[in-house]
């Protein structure tokens, strides 16, 4: 500042309480300070007086403060503003302001008068630039009204982290009014919130000055104490132009909602994915267990921590009898049961397939009663009893720390199959609504594959009981011949495969094998069909090639059915053996010295094709030769051409001649490994001139 500090006005220095903050936005607005005498002569001229109006101080001190400023004013401009200055008490306005370097600027002036050290009068004059104060006005106007009207919270902390300022949407947002958190620190009050995170993120921006942008806390505050609210904040450190930190700006936005729509769609999409991942895991085959155990491993773990699948025990016997029982008890058979590992609930399982009674208080069997979901979300103390068999497992049920469950019924076609139980321990989260419909869904969708696997299995039955009663019954006394069959149904679904021994007059004896085209009931009936035919016409001597013709003429009414067939009638006496064939499989014939080869029949078509006569050839059968006679499900493997198959049979058949019995497991063992992907049935004779017997 120039000029004599003997004409600096006392009053000067005590009207800035923060002198730093009172020097940055005088900087900023330029303001300039001169002092003049009661006759307007300029007896102070401050440095920002230089810079505003481009006098230097020599050259402003003792002149009149009219002449210099506007020279060039209208007329009583400077007169009208010294005369009001020195009236008081205070002169405001814009004058047209002559610079220093001619050119003209608008300056907002105020001046008021002030009692002097010598007992005279002074007239202290404030000026600025007046753009830069409107434009200052208007950032002001603009930040207090983005501030009290804005819906996001702001707060600003000083460097103790303490509240100095709180816009109105803070102070709703927290349901505290802003003069109860004026001065106070940070916390004192929101005690329901995450003020120990936030307050951390504080520190770290006041000592770091890095931003901090959506610090998600969660907490409740005094405008809503019962329910927990998300907020997402930022958080500046503001500095002044010239470096000093002043504390810390807060911004804030009740985010809940999104936050719990983002949760729900996240939950969707897991239900989806759970669905859609179902589809493809359950049903992959017609196996009721292997089902029953998809459906509960699709479950566990990402959607509980025990899934147990019970199925009722009428509906798996195929009787009309009612699911439940008069006294409200129902049986069930555990069909699979999967457990979280590392959990209690691993291996601890009931006996899976066994029947057990639920009684009526028992969730599973209230759920099948009343044929919808169950839903259980505190199943703890007499709730587990609800669930366990017996107080054995409630307990073990308690020490895994289940504490909710669902029991929805499985339910197809109308009927009610059983139920999908699901329980969730620990610290997983309770069943709620969302949850019970997303089980109701699942249970919908796995009950037709169980449906469809437990038909299935009933048809599977039915025709594997059919056609193992139509096996052959071997007549016992045959000396001149050893008979060992095998019939082995498919892993996947039951054929119309059959072979039959017959006792022929004369020491005769017909063998037979078939094969009908198709699978399940059906073919095993047409088989049983065809089977008695051939045994009435073989009995009365009808030989082979006719018998064939007669069966082909038959097999016209039994539908759009092919069957295959070969028919052979032995004589071991005569030492002959006479076959034809309907597009049947060529048997082998191994002779008494182990070679083997196979026989090639006459070309026949199978029956049911109609209009092609069927021819016989026959071949000599030494003592001890044997004879191979076995369907498609024996040569065929994916993979390989059915001459491959027939040459690997034959390899297995040639050789010194074993027992049968022994002969039969070693081509079937070898040949399907144990799980064939058709039927196979395999029939080996072996003839002998005298003697006792025995195979």
């Amino acid at each position: 500042m120039n000029g004599g500090a003997e004409d600096t006005p006392g009053s000067m220095s005590g009207a800035m309480p923060d002198r730093s903050t009172g020097v940055a936005l005088a900087a900023l607005m330029r303001q300039a300070v001169f002092v003049q005498d009661a006759d307007g002569a300029i007896v102070l001229w401050g440095p920002e007086a230089e810079l505003l109006f481009g006098h230097r101080a020599e050259d402003a001190l003792g002149r009149d403060a009219g002449e210099l400023l506007l020279p060039d004013g209208p007329p009583g401009l400077a007169e009208g503003w010294q005369r009001g200055a020195r009236a008081g008490p205070e002169w405001a306005g814009t004058l047209p302001v002559r610079h220093a370097d001619g050119h003209t600027r608008l300056v907002e002036i105020r001046s008021r008068p002030a009692p002097a050290a010598d007992g005279g009068r002074r007239v202290i004059s404030q000026a600025a630039d007046a753009g830069t104060l409107r434009d200052l006005a208007s950032d002001l106007a603009l930040s207090t009204g983005l501030i009290n009207q804005s819906p996001v919270a702001l707060g600003l902390f000083d460097t103790e982290l303490r509240w100095r300022r709180i816009n109105p949407a803070l102070a709703r947002l927290h349901g505290v009014p802003a003069d109860e958190l004026i001065g106070k620190p940070f916390g004192a009050i929101l005690s329901e919130s995450d003020t120990s995170g936030v307050g951390a993120v504080l520190r770290r921006v006041l000592e770091s000055g890095r931003p901090v942008i959506d610090h998600r806390t969660t907490g409740r505050t005094p405008a809503d104490p019962d329910h927990d609210h998300v907020w997402s904040a930022s958080f500046y450190r503001l500095d002044e132009p010239g470096g000093r930190v002043l504390g810390v700006a807060m911004s804030a936005i009740d985010v809940t909602e999104r936050v719990r729509a983002t949760t729900e769609v996240a939950r969707a999409r897991v239900r989806l994915a759970l669905i859609a991942e179902a589809g493809t895991r359950i049903g992959t085959t017609l196996d009721l267990r292997q089902t029953a155990r998809e459906l509960a491993e699709s479950a566990v773990p990402r959607y509980a921590d025990l899934a147990a699948v019970d199925i009722l025990d009428a509906v798996l016997g195929g009787g009309a009898a009612p699911p439940v029982r008069e006294d409200g008890s129902a049986v069930f058979r555990l069909l699979a049961l999967e457990g979280t590992r590392g959990t209690p609930l691993e291996g601890r399982t009931r006996e899976i397939g066994g029947p057990v009674t639920f009684g009526p208080e028992r969730a599973t069997t209230q759920a099948v009663r009343l044929a919808r979901p169950l839903l259980l979300s505190d199943a703890r103390g007499p709730g587990l009893r609800r669930l366990a068999r017996d107080e054995t497992g409630a307990r073990v049920l308690e020490s895994a720390g289940v504490h909710s469950a669902l029991v929805t019924p499985l339910i197809a076609r109308g009927e009610v199959l059983g139920a999908l139980t699901l329980l969730r321990t620990g610290g997983s989260r309770a069943f709620d609504e969302e949850d019970r419909d997303l089980a109701a869904e699942l249970s919908a969708r796995a009950a037709i594959s169980v449906d469809n696997a437990r038909l299935y299995t009933r048809e599977r039955n039915t025709a594997l009981t059919l056609q193992r009663s139509l096996l052959p019954q071997v007549p016992e006394d045959r000396a001149d011949i050893d008979i060992a069959y095998r019939y082995r149904p498919a892993v996947s679904e039951v054929g119309g495969d059959w072979i039959d021994v017959l006792r022929l007059s004369g020491h005769r004896f017909g063998l037979v094998v078939g094969d009908v085209m198709g699978k399940g009931v059906r073919a095993a009936a047409i088989m049983g069909q065809l089977r008695s035919t051939i045994r009435a016409l073989a009995r009365m001597g009808v030989p082979p090639a006719e018998l064939l013709g007669h069966l082909d003429n038959i097999a016209e009414f039994l539908g759009d059915s092919i069957a295959t067939c070969l028919y052979a009638v032995c004589d071991p006496r005569a030492g002959w053996c006479e076959m034809a064939g309907a597009g049947h499989l060529p048997p082998v014939l191994v002779r008494p010295d182990g070679r083997g080869e196979l026989l090639q029949l006459p070309e026949a078509v199978p029956l049911g094709v109609g209009g092609v006569p069927f021819r016989s050839a026959r071949w000599a059968l030494e003592p001890g030769a044997t004879l191979a006679l076995f369907t498609d499900g024996l040569v065929e493997e994916r993979g390989h051409s059915i001459d491959e198959g027939l040459r690997a049979v034959l390899r297995l058949l040639e050789g010194p001649p074993g027992p049968l019995e022994e002969t039969c497991d070693t081509v079937l063992g070898t040949r399907t490994h144990g799980t064939p992907q058709d039927d196979v049935a395999l029939l080996l004779a072996r003839v002998h001139r005298g003697g006792s017997g025995g195979g």
